[in-house]
């Protein structure tokens, strides 16, 4: 009974403490190093975004205050958007500060509500690791980086896994299995993962995003099934993995913007000059949204391109169907409709194909 009073007495004083404030959520950042007199804030939930552009009061310090309560999440973006801090956001609302360097983001302290506070005492508890991985991120340490940078990733796996298995009860779990094990085409530690975690968080919204990133990409996963899809390309023609049977089936991903999607760097002249139609077909699935200028463009080019472009967002459905998550990116298909290889290097495409072509000759 004496802790029921206490909890409703805890709720009335709240709620008086709420009116007599304008806002919902008022964030307030003192960061040193923070090299831009503007910080940029994108309020989340669901599929809705909502940016702001905070301008700093001071070197390093700025205060965004919200009314409006139906976010979940806060990503501050700042150093000429090159660094970024998230912010969860208790429903409850209430007062959240940001302090720390802005030159070491993962480092930040975020105060204000469970999930942020458990968070930052994991942060401070990984900080050794944390900052020695952004130093050879950023090239300040470039002695043997990549073994250390695997070393110091089996670090914080290891010790992030420990903590959730500490408690799975707890949000913070949640953020940091979607932080560590979910860059990965392999979802078994994260399926594990997140067996291990109380049926109660189901509600949470970021359990429920992980449970639906993780069937993306067994849907896409080595020996997966290729997904169907039905588009048009830029002359018109309907194009579907039936127009392709009977061979193999390169679908890239690219966008005009990409420095690493040119054809040239992804090997693909070279493929297509080498195998004929009947044996391999490419289909470039660009995100560029002018198709009429994709034609001009390649009516140029003595290579017979099949593309679609991102008209009626046709390319940004198949990202989503293919769980592409950065370009440009590749898959080898089969005859079968199987997938052979996920790839962004242009080069294992060209070397997978001639072991495969050299097979189906009998050469080896």
């Amino acid at each position: 009974m004496r802790n029921k009073i206490a909890l409703l007495l805890g709720g009335i004083i709240y709620l008086f403490a709420s009116c007599g404030r304008d806002y919902m959520y008022r964030i307030e950042g003192e960061l040193d190093n923070l090299g831009d007199s503007v910080v940029y804030a994108v309020f989340e939930v669901d599929d809705y975004r909502l940016i702001d552009t905070v301008v700093c009061s001071k070197p390093g310090r700025f205060v965004i205050e919200k009314e409006d309560a139906d976010f979940n999440r806060l990503t501050l973006f700042f150093n000429n958007r090159s660094a970024e801090v998230i912010v969860y956001l208790p429903p409850e609302g209430g007062d959240i500060s940001l302090s720390g360097d802005a030159t070491y983001p993962l480092l930040v302290q975020v105060k204000g509500g469970q999930t942020n506070n458990r968070l930052s005492a994991v942060r401070k508890r990984l900080s050794p690791l944390l900052k020695e991985y952004t130093d050879l991120i950023n090239g300040q340490n470039t002695a043997d980086v990549t073994s250390r940078l695997i070393h110091i990733d089996l670090q914080l796996t290891e010790q992030v896994t420990a903590y959730v298995k500490e408690h799975p009860d707890e949000e913070a779990s949640v953020v940091l299995i979607d932080m560590f094990f979910t860059g990965q085409d392999d979802t078994r530690q994260l399926d594990e993962l997140l067996a291990l975690l109380d049926p109660q968080l189901k509600s949470f919204y970021l359990m429920r995003d992980l449970e639906q990133r993780s069937a993306r990409a067994k849907r896409t996963a080595i020996g997966a099934e290729a997904p169907g899809f039905t588009v048009k390309n830029i002359y018109g023609h309907i194009i579907s993995p039936d127009s392709f049977a009977n061979k193999y089936l390169l679908l890239t991903f690219t966008a005009p913007w990409c420095d690493l999607c040119h054809t040239e760097d992804l090997y693909l002249d070279q493929i297509i000059a080498t195998y004929p139609k009947n044996k391999l077909d490419v289909l470039l699935l660009s995100l560029d949204s002018q198709p009429a200028q994709v034609r001009e463009t390649l009516a140029k080019d003595p290579v017979k391109w099949n593309v679609v472009a991102d008209s009626a967002g046709q390319v940004t459905m198949l990202l989503d169907l293919y769980n592409v998550r950065a370009l440009p990116l590749c898959f080898l298909i089969d005859e079968e409709r199987k997938i052979l290889l996920k790839t962004d290097n242009g080069l294992e495409v060209k070397r997978t194909l001639e072991k495969l072509m050299r097979g189906e000759d009998g050469s080896e």
